[in-house]
């Protein structure tokens, strides 16, 4: 008798247990619209403008081209293939990514007069609306003399991206992870290690899922193979958050930030 009173009691406690994680599953911590919070680079990055070339790394992109106004052929990448580097005047720097002729991205940097301040002012173009992202970085060390006031290395502190680039909604169910965009990218991934494209992406970026825990979920991001990013994304207690650790390895640079539950 008190054998089947265990087994009634552990066959009610599995059923429990199960109802249990149907409901979390159904109600993950992770569903929901969510605007992401000025994200931050870690590393700081390094221009040069000097004797007509300039150089950059942790900007837009590392790059090297000569800062003549024209038009000019870079190794390929998901999103461009040819850079153009104008000098607007001693202050101001113009930077235009194309692919296949097409302007993907727009880049001014201004410097204040005093030198110790950057605006920088992007548009990104890729998508069927612009998305701008606004960056304010301080002066960490100077140029050498003689070159254009752009020259040295700065840390931002302060990013504003307009809404329709910082929004996205999240699903995250027993089998994967869900995103999507009011721009049209989205993608699927199944918790199975496999890559799974995003939609409505120039550059073809594939994406990986992983469960760490009930709150942080893990996404990879590939092109040809070759893994870009690793975006690690945890719910705070209460929910209303979520902490973003952001590692770009094109770039190898680091942001971590914070996205906000719309009500």
């Amino acid at each position: 008798m008190r054998r089947h009173i265990l087994e009634a009691l552990f066959v009610k406690t599995l059923i429990v247990l199960l109802l249990l994680s149907s409901a979390s599953f159904g109600q993950s911590p992770f569903d929901g619209t969510w605007v992401t919070i000025a994200p931050l680079r870690q590393k700081a990055a390094l221009y040069l403008l000097f004797k007509g070339t300039f150089r950059c790394s942790g900007c837009m992109a590392d790059m090297e081209v000569n800062a003549d106004g024209d038009d000019h052929k870079v190794g390929e990448t998901a999103y461009w293939d040819t850079l153009n580097v104008q000098m607007v005047d001693a202050h101001t720097v113009e930077i235009i990514a194309k692919k296949a002729g097409k302007t993907m991205l727009t880049e001014v940097d201004a410097i204040s007069p005093d030198g110790s301040t950057m605006t920088q002012l992007v548009k990104d173009t890729t998508e069927a609306e612009t998305v701008t992202i606004e960056t304010r970085s301080r002066r960490i060390e100077k140029g050498p003399d003689g070159s254009h006031a752009v020259s040295g290395s700065w840390r931002a502190y302060e990013t504003n991206r307009s809404r329709n680039g910082s929004i996205i909604k999240y699903k995250c169910t027993e089998d994967g992870f869900s995103a999507e965009t009011p721009l049209g990218e989205r993608f699927t991934a199944k918790f199975d290690g496999k890559d799974y494209p995003v939609e409505d992406d120039p550059g073809h970026t594939m994406v990986s899922a992983k469960v760490l825990s009930p709150d942080t979920i893990e996404l990879t991001s590939k092109r040809n193979g070759e893994v870009v990013a690793i975006k690690r994304m945890s719910v705070v207690p209460g929910g209303r958050s979520i902490h973003v650790l952001f590692k770009n390895k094109e770039g190898d640079t680091i942001m971590v930030f914070d996205m906000r539950k719309e009500p």
